[in-house]
């Protein structure tokens, strides 16, 4: 059998106000804008880590497919209240330094750095739209 190069090249978290999420993406964590489109709560904003282009994560409206049900874009919504939607695992040099900065944005804690049990040192934030964006410390 032979290994497929296959890579991520974007993902999609939930964008309940795009203003601050693009803050948050940009401003904190320091990423580039790729792509904004659309207008008010109804944008697709594209931002990525600098240096890799091949990268990135679109902001969009919560629950706007046509097939999700109402039922369904309740809980979606209940979920992102609670946090409990969706998360992302980004990875840093320097650990600390990434949540020193990211916490001086008034950005919403949700675990200081620590050395976890399964050996690997993190942190964790919640964004805007409540999406769990967690911080590995590269190794």
């Amino acid at each position: 059998m032979t290994s497929m190069d296959i890579n991520i090249s974007s993902t999609f978290l939930p964008a309940t106000d795009p203003d601050a999420s693009l803050a948050f993406y940009r401003d904190a964590l320091g990423f580039e804008i790729r792509n904004d489109v659309g207008r008010g709560t109804m944008r697709w904003i594209t931002v990525g880590p600098a240096g890799q282009k091949d990268v990135s994560i679109v902001l969009h409206p919560p629950a706007v497919d046509p097939g999700i049900t109402e039922d369904e874009r309740r809980t979606i919504a209940e979920m992102m209240a609670k946090g409990t939607y969706a998360t992302i695992v980004l990875s840093s040099p320097d650990v600390d330094a990434a949540f020193a900065k990211v916490e001086a944005s008034g950005a919403d804690v949700v675990q200081e750095p620590i050395d976890q049990p399964y050996g690997i040192r993190d942190c964790a934030f919640r964004d805007p739209a409540g999406n769990t964006v967690r911080i590995n410390q590269q190794p």
